[in-house]
């Protein structure tokens, strides 16, 4: 496990172990897509195993794994790790992609949702539960990543996936935002989450802003900033 202890300097790459492999706990920017991460790694270490282990979009930001060398062959194991969220919903309107990738396409009042009826909403999502993924998301329809077929207006089915969700706290409502904390497990998409919190309060939501902070025992806190670390490459 590699994160930080100090400020990262240009030859922190030459002190991995790159033949064996390792982990690197990386602070993903805003904007970012986790392949670009991979990308920028890839063509900084002159190595091709480099994989990212659990995606981020481009609108969120926080910690993501990147293995390298022989780590690769166990990227699954950091997959399966228990993660952790912070984010902002914004109530009353919804977009496409469920976050602001994409226009607003409804716009609902929201005025009489009570308080007591987020609390209540947001304990019905404990434990197993089903979820349809995103239309813009990096899942494979019939070969094509979803989101290449959103973009391009074409319509598609996901099929409906179980996710565990452990806890789904309410950290603050100032409406129509409503602030949370989400630990979860694999495959869990805090947009499809948001979708359907925004659903069955009748008034729909979007996603504004999400951090992961957490997967199994990495922590952001910990983690290097990837643009510090690549910009002296650049």
């Amino acid at each position: 496990m590699t994160t930080r202890e100090s400020h990262p300097t240009p030859p922190f790459f030459d002190q991995l172990n790159l033949d064996e492999g390792t982990v690197l706990a990386l602070k993903k920017p805003l904007y970012w897509t986790s392949f670009d991460v991979v990308k920028k790694l890839r063509s900084i270490l002159s190595v091709k195993k480099v994989g990212h282990a659990g995606t981020l979009d481009p609108l969120a930001t926080g910690l993501l794994l990147v293995c390298t060398g022989k780590k690769t062959k166990i990227i699954a194991h950091y997959q399966d790790l228990e993660k952790v969220y912070t984010g902002e919903m914004i109530l009353g309107k919804t977009t496409p992609s469920i976050d602001l990738e994409t226009d607003f396409d409804s716009e609902t009042p929201y005025e009489h949702v009570t308080e007591s009826a987020i609390y209540q909403l947001a304990s019905t999502f404990l434990g197993y539960t089903s979820q349809i993924p995103p239309a813009y998301s990096a899942i494979k329809s019939r070969g094509e990543r979803a989101y290449k077929k959103a973009r391009k207006g074409q319509k598609m089915i996901l099929a409906p996936r179980q996710v565990f969700i452990r806890s789904f706290v309410v950290a603050s409502i100032s409406l129509p935002s409503i602030k949370f904390e989400v630990t979860c497990g694999k495959g869990t998409y805090i947009r499809s989450l948001v979708h359907d919190f925004g659903k069955q309060l009748g008034v729909g939501a979007y996603l504004n802003a999400l951090c992961r902070t957490r997967i199994g025992s990495f922590k952001l806190e910990d983690a290097y900033d990837v643009a510090a670390l690549v910009k002296p490459y650049n």
